[in-house]
């Protein structure tokens, strides 16, 4: 009797050890199941394989494919390098970004500068220094308002310095190579500003006429304002322009010669002084 209640006890045992051991393996397949059902929903995604300024056009070396959680992928993410090779790119792009559609031109459209020109539109280059470029603060995708300063070549009396266009978009900055009057080789540095056919001829003719200025602005400030510029007699108060006064030299009058008269004597003429005021 003894032996049959051991037997009976060490059989209860055995099945709550087996019992155990499946609920424990039950336990452990579903702390794993997250990871295996997290790694199946993973999705390919293109991103930059480096920095990529605006107007590039990308190529194999530019691009690379991430692994990226399936519940969180950006809107218009390409899964394939066939997708953007090829395509501009019309807003600067940093590593390991996505590439999203809106910020490729399409795949016809080439790359360069002019993808990222909107209709209506032109993009302007001028000469500009370390002054106009407010000291190289001035980048790519800043704004800036403009400032011409006419000098006493254009207004002789009285020069004025006015705010000419506000809140213009900065394409590009940057240095090329000119010739200069000798044929010399020189570095200039310009900015491509973007703006309307309108506001394009005032500022050419502003840089031709007179000194061009940038004036850096915030972003976000989109207000604009309306400014009677200034004047040289408006930094002191009470100035007066200085005009240039030309004194000419009046000749005196030529004296008039007294009236002659020729008397004939014979064979003999001549020329007589008719007496009086020879004035």
């Amino acid at each position: 009797m003894r032996r049959r209640r051991m037997f009976i006890v060490l059989l209860l045992a055995l099945v709550s050890g087996v019992a155990a051991a499946y609920l424990a393996l039950n336990v452990l397949n579903q702390r794993e199941s997250p990871i295996a059902t997290t790694r199946a929903n993973l999705s390919e995604v293109v991103v930059a394989a480096r920095d990529l300024p605006l107007g590039s056009v990308l190529t194999a070396q530019d691009i690379k494919l991430v692994e990226w959680p399936g519940n969180t992928l950006p809107v218009g993410y390409s899964s394939s390098t066939e997708e953007v090779l090829g395509r501009g790119l019309i807003t600067p792009v940093a590593e390991n970004e996505p590439l999203l559609s809106t910020k490729m031109a399409l795949a016809e459209a080439g790359g360069g500068l002019p993808i990222v020109i909107p209709e209506g539109q032109r993009a302007v280059s001028v000469q500009v220094d370390e002054v106009v470029a407010v000291a190289g603060f001035v980048l790519p995708g800043n704004r800036v308002d403009v400032l011409v300063t006419l000098d006493q070549a254009t207004y002789s009396d009285n020069p004025i310095t006015k705010l000419i266009m506000q809140n213009i978009a900065v394409l590009s900055a940057g240095q090329i190579i000119a010739q200069d009057a000798n044929g010399t080789p020189q570095v200039v540095s310009t900015s491509t500003l973007l703006v309307t056919p309108e506001e394009a001829e005032r500022l050419v003719l502003a840089a031709t006429k007179g000194r061009i200025q940038f004036a850096l602005r915030n972003t976000l400030d989109l207000d604009s304002l309306t400014t009677p510029g200034m004047r040289v007699t408006g930094l002191v108060p009470g100035g007066q322009p200085v005009r240039r006064t030309t004194t000419s030299r009046r000749s005196a009058p030529a004296p008039r010669r007294a009236p002659q008269i020729e008397v004939i004597r014979g064979a003999d003429v001549e020329t007589e002084t008719v007496p009086g005021d020879s004035q």
